[in-house]
């Protein structure tokens, strides 16, 4: 079985080089309840993350931001949410809010602790220029994360 490692150049040792990565692919395949993604290659699970500059262009934002996106955006989230809790041990939870127009926020967060806040713009147009970059946001969020509980625990477990 061959691996297709022409996702715009990234090759499939990116996904298993990154831990947060892998993370995002679990959380997917974790919400996969009709199988769909059990024999897909992790490339191809994270093939709608990649969105070039060109592609965001074409993407209007009017009208709904389309479910799969948002699923996307959650699935994002949730990964950095898990790689928080692996690595601190206070489990933590995602909530997105989302307007119909593209617009919201994103927390991630643990007992009364605040670990991640992210505004969201053009949610309609949500992805990266390759999985580097993917790979990259996802462990700054998770950096800012762990250190944030490290420094409040004590808030983290209420």
């Amino acid at each position: 079985m061959s691996i297709d490692n022409s996702l715009n150049g990234t090759a499939s040792s990116t996904v298993v080089n990154s831990p947060f990565l892998k993370a995002i692919v679990q959380q997917i395949r974790g919400q996969d309840t009709y199988g769909t993604y059990r024999n897909w290659a992790d490339d191809l699970i994270l093939k709608p993350y990649v969105v070039t500059k060109q592609k965001k262009r074409e993407i209007p934002l009017d009208g709904e931001v389309d479910p799969l996106t948002k699923a996307r955006i959650m699935a994002f989230y949730r990964a950095v949410a898990a790689c928080i809790e692996k690595e601190t041990g206070l489990i933590s939870q995602v909530v997105v809010d989302l307007s119909h127009e593209g617009f919201g926020w994103v927390l991630v967060f643990s007992g009364r602790l605040l670990l991640v806040a992210r505004t969201l713009r053009d949610a309609h147009r949500f992805g990266f220029d390759s999985l580097e970059k993917v790979a990259e946001e996802g462990a700054k969020l998770i950096e800012k994360g762990i250190d944030l509980a490290k420094r409040f625990p004590e808030v983290g477990k209420l």
